[in-house]
């Protein structure tokens, strides 16, 4: 019997925002000390089963992230995949109060070439299938962002995936309708099946 492939999304830690923006895509905002704590934290609980290789969304706090789950193992490859990316949307820079009056919905009323839910759940497929195409039966941990993981949860328990039912993953099991910094959603393959839809578990602290 072949082994389980399996692929875990963790979600950076906590990030320094003294501005209180929507830093999206934005450079330059790494991990506070507690979100430095988180990663370390997250590290510690990925030694079993051992990551086999280490892939990370491009943006700061992500590879922060990612280079202090690569502490635990500096043999570990690490590399980067913009498909884990932070979604595209017209709303970087803008202060909270801006993203509290629209409900933190950043798809509605936007179009292309900024992104909708169903775009970075395309991404985050292809990003899944090169996975388990390259790495089959080993562990692969890909650090990225909220929503990303999010959408991908939403699909993989067959719930409609919209930025309005962002909130349905509490029925997932993701304790706070949101995953947490640092949390750690893993998808479970056990066959080489294109059309398998994975075992999901949701971790965090």
């Amino acid at each position: 019997m072949n082994a389980a492939t399996r692929i875990t999304f963790v979600r950076h830690g906590e990030v320094h925002n003294p501005g209180g923006v929507f830093y999206g895509r934005l450079p330059g905002f790494g991990l506070t000390p507690r979100g430095r704590r988180q990663a370390q934290a997250a590290a510690q609980a990925l030694r079993e089963p051992p990551p086999n290789v280490l892939y990370s969304s491009p943006l700061l706090r992500a590879l922060q992230t990612a280079r202090l789950l690569q502490a635990v193992d500096p043999a570990l490859p690490l590399y980067i995949s913009p498909l884990l990316s932070e979604v595209f949307c017209p709303y970087d820079g803008q202060p909270h109060r801006v993203l509290d009056a629209i409900h933190w919905d950043v798809y509605a009323g936007t179009a292309p070439p900024y992104e909708q839910p169903g775009d970075l759940l395309a991404r985050t497929l292809r990003f899944i299938a090169r996975a388990r195409a390259q790495h089959a039966g080993r562990h692969v941990v890909a650090v990225t962002h909220g929503d990303v993981i999010a959408f991908t949860l939403l699909w993989a328990g067959g719930l409609p995936v919209t930025a309005g039912g962002r909130r349905e993953v509490a029925r997932l099991g993701v304790s706070g309708g949101y995953p947490a910094h640092a949390s750690r959603s893993t998808l479970v393959y056990r066959t080489q099946d294109e059309d398998e839809r994975p075992e999901v578990t949701y971790l965090s602290g």
